[in-house]
């Protein structure tokens, strides 16, 4: 028999993600942390965005928080950046959708 150590991210009663390290998990449920954090920012902006559209857009933002505060800084990214988070969004955006299921 085998014994396998799960470390899930819950918010508000709901698992979101099982991962099999803690570091992994922690920094999950801290993107998530920012993603909060950024809906309400993206909410009171005068960009008329419906609640699903702000959710999935801080989502995306929060994501990508290291290519983002480049780019706030001024920093221009490589191709093969971009390239890289395109790959890891559809990645991740597939996880997502196995774990809803």
């Amino acid at each position: 028999m085998a014994v396998v150590t799960k470390f899930v991210v819950v918010r508000e009663g709901v698992e979101k993600m099982t991962f099999t390290s803690k570091k992994e998990a922690d920094a999950y449920d801290k993107m998530l942390d920012i993603a909060d954090n950024l809906t309400p920012f993206l909410a009171e902006s005068e960009l008329e965005i419906d609640e699903v559209t702000c959710e999935k857009l801080s989502f995306y933002l929060a994501q990508h928080k290291d290519l983002l505060l480049s780019l706030l800084k001024g920093v221009v990214p490589q191709k093969t950046e971009t390239t890289e988070i395109k790959k890891k969004t559809k990645k991740a955006d597939a996880k997502n959708v196995d774990t809803k299921k």
